[in-house]
């Protein structure tokens, strides 16, 4: 009666556990399912951003043709933001910064671009320039919230896969976390802004 009862006990135990694993098992996979969707609509908008630029630069060149060392800056910048394609497996800290740092080159020499533009009333009033200014600014906007959508997913993610008893699960399955995006450097300092 007693192995009975200890067989009875060892098989519960061991169910119980089964469903635990696979219970955790299939909610890391849905988070890191959505993370992968989240980081996806992040490259969707950075690509969107990318395939604007060559049409901007063009509009621009008609203008301001003598400033020949910006376009060759912006599509230099384009072509490294271009080449970095991280899947969602890749995302370490190290591999998500050179990314950024790519991003962030484009959108710096975006805004030098604009600010030539700045320069030439006959481009800002121009009817192409204006419709590729308004989606580079969209794009923006969308890249914005494609971050905070994927940093979301990445902090469900995370946490998940670090809780107990989940965190079991995690290390014998592999799943390891993501990195977030951060904010630029010197983001946390506000500009100083004077009117002399």
């Amino acid at each position: 009666m007693k192995k009975i009862i200890r067989l009875t006990l060892f098989v519960s135990v061991i169910c119980a556990m089964f469903t635990m694993t696979s219970c955790s098992y299939n909610s890391m996979v849905s988070a890191e399912e959505n993370t992968e969707s989240a980081w996806s609509e992040v490259q969707n908008q950075y690509q969107r951003r990318a395939d604007l630029v060559p049409n901007l630069v063009n509009t621009v060149k008609g203008y301001a043709a003598h400033e020949k060392s910006t376009f060759e800056a912006v599509t230099e910048a384009r072509t490294k933001a271009s080449s970095i394609n991280l899947t969602v497996d890749d995302l370490t800290e190290e591999n998500l910064e050179k990314f950024q740092k790519a991003q962030d080159e484009l959108g710096s020499t975006l805004s030098r671009l604009m600010a030539v533009a700045e320069a030439y009333p006959d481009l800002k009033a121009n009817e192409n320039f204006m419709d590729l200014q308004a989606q580079l600014e969209g794009t923006e906007n969308r890249i914005a919230v494609a971050r905070r959508n994927f940093n979301e997913a990445a902090q469900s993610y995370n946490t998940l896969i670090r809780k107990f008893p989940a965190i079991i699960t995690a290390k014998i399955f592999g799943f390891k976390k993501k990195a977030y995006f951060q904010a630029a450097a010197g983001a946390e300092t506000a500009p100083t802004v004077s009117f002399e």
